[in-house]
């Protein structure tokens, strides 16, 4: 039993001299070496490609005295990039290279390399060259991985912009309004009146309300009031008496001039407010005593009695300003319809210059063609020194990738307000200065340079980042579906994916590929394939290598 042992171990030590015995060996015995990769497929990130190498020489595998040259090469269309090699020894060589014992061993290595175009289609092989005294041998070459994916170059990257809003009002509020006047004490109303140019006025604006199409009457509102001497309970029943007064009169006003409209009666009592306006309007050398009284006391007694002890003042006041506060209010309330958005491009090109700021920014914002656009906001900043059309002209040149036509306008631009800012951020952007566009777009801190945030953040590689920040966006998926897809979060991309373009079809692709969907990965890239650009990118996609 002994004498087996001894001849089996003889053996071992056999096999080991003849594995060890020369580079060829090594190279003969090369099948033997295994190697992974992490990861199995190459990805690209943030233009950098990283990847972990390990590499295990089995026992008896490693010659003592050798030295292993091993070189990282990835080969794409086009070319090929090679690292510096990494250098290994067996355990007798006195060098300072990694050592790797006969009894095997695994090594690892991280490697590196700078995205070049060409490399979306490619593969990692080790290149091995063994050295032996005055012999060198080259090694089977090893393939360790596939790649290159470069899903997250799909983004978005032109940054997002948002016009200035107009204020232009489709209905505008107006009013028309006549009154009639009461002596002290009274609420009789007087024939002259009626007569009063007041009310002509007011008789003359329903009249022109009826003829312009444009305008209607919504309701009318008939107030009446008291001025505030005397007491509050005798003001409070005169004003109402006076509101019943003055309905009639309403009648007899609108004769012939008819309101088709609800009529509304109010009684105010004390009319405080229509005194301090007076009063503020007036030339009376003590109004900012009366208006300061008004602002100290709510109580209308004790306001009262202190304006009375004002005695040379009060005499004024019961001359020129109590008299206009007994009366009665009618007031046509009406609502304007403003120009369409068909009558507002009718206008732009035939008497243009009838519209007002707001006006001028609404019909940019309808126009049909950038070029129209461009002309009324040029107009708008001619002739109202507009900031929001300046702002909005740059928009323009933005969104038509004039990147310094933009940046010339957004110079002029008054407001550096967070608009502002996120579009400067936008140019940087687009010039390529990541650095300088996160510097606007935390600047601007809204919800669109957050977006736009979220691009930086995908371009760096931060995928959980910009998928957070892209959270809420509205408007186009793209960014969004592709944040959740390079943050493996599939189930919310495919939620997110529904807009109808080939990019996002594309992206549809990618999810179904990624969740083994062969069917729609078939459909999805039928629709995305109207894009040529994209019909080739897929054709060389490692996302789509099983289903081809």
């Amino acid at each position: 039993m002994k004498r087996g042992i001894k001849l089996l171990s003889s053996a071992v030590l056999g096999l080991a001299a003849v594995a060890c015995s020369s580079p060829e060996k090594m190279a003969d015995m090369a099948e033997n070496v295994t190697v992974n990769c992490d990861p199995a497929v190459l990805e690209v990130v943030a233009g950098e490609i990283n990847a972990t190498v390990s590499v295990t020489y089995p026992a008896d595998y490693f010659h003592p005295k050798a030295i292993l040259e091993v070189t990282p090469v990835i080969v794409y269309e086009g070319g090929e990039a090679a690292m510096e090699p990494f250098m290994y020894q067996g355990e007798k060589v006195t060098d300072n290279y990694k050592v790797v014992p006969s009894d095997g061993s695994t090594v690892t290595e991280k490697v590196h390399f700078t995205y070049v175009p060409g490399m979306e289609k490619s593969y990692l092989e080790l290149r091995g060259v063994v050295k032996y005294k005055n012999k060198t041998v080259n090694l089977p070459v090893k393939k360790v991985a596939d790649g290159a994916n470069t899903t997250y170059m799909l983004v978005d990257k032109s940054g997002k912009v948002d016009y200035k809003a107009d204020n232009y009002q489709e209905i505008i509020k107006q009013t028309a309004e006549g009154q009639i006047l009461y002596t002290i004490n009274s609420s009789t109303v007087r024939n002259s009146q009626l007569k009063s140019e007041s009310i002509k006025s007011f008789q003359a604006a329903l009249d022109e309300i009826k003829a312009n199409e444009r305008k209607e009457i919504t309701s009318t509102d008939i107030v009446a009031y008291a001025s505030p001497d005397g007491g509050e309970e005798l003001n409070a029943k005169l004003s109402d008496k006076r509101s019943g007064t003055a309905e009639k009169a309403f009648s007899k006003v609108t004769k012939g001039h008819e309101v088709e409209a609800p009529v509304n009666v109010k009684s105010i009592g004390q009319d405080w407010e229509g005194f301090q306006e007076l009063v503020a309007q007036s030339d009376l050398e003590d109004k900012d005593l009366i208006i300061r009284v008004l602002s100290m006391y709510s109580d209308p007694a004790v306001r009262e009695r202190e304006i009375k002890n004002m005695s040379a003042v009060y005499t004024t006041l019961a001359k020129e300003i109590l008299p206009e506060l007994r009366r009665a209010r009618f007031i046509a309330n009406v609502e304007f319809t403003n120009y369409s958005n068909e009558e507002l491009l009718q206008l732009i090109e035939d008497n243009i210059d009838v519209l007002d700021e707001e006006a001028l920014l609404r019909a940019a914002s309808v126009a049909k063609d950038n070029s129209a656009k461009v002309n009324v906001y040029k107009k708008a900043i001619e002739k109202y020194n507009s900031d929001r059309a300046q702002y909005n002209l740059a928009v323009v040149y933005l969104n038509e990738n004039k990147v310094d036509a933009a940046k010339s306008e957004l110079a002029k631009v008054q407001a550096k307000d967070a608009d502002w800012q996120n579009a400067m951020g936008v140019v940087a952007l687009r010039e390529g200065n990541k650095a300088e566009a996160a510097k606007c777009f935390n600047a601007a801190a809204n919800q669109t340079s957050k977006e736009n945030l979220a691009v930086l953040d995908i371009l760096d590689g931060k995928y959980a980042d910009a998928a957070a920040k892209l959270a809420d966006a509205k408007g186009c998926c793209h960014n969004k579906t592709l944040a959740y897809i390079l943050n493996g979060q599939l189930d919310q991309a495919a939620a997110s994916a529904k807009c109808a373009s080939p990019k996002v079809a594309y992206l549809k692709a990618v999810i179904a590929a990624r969740q083994g969907k062969a069917d729609e990965v078939k459909a999805n890239l039928e629709a995305a394939g109207k894009d040529e650009k994209l019909a080739e990118r897929a054709a060389k996609d490692i996302e789509f290598a099983q289903y081809r």
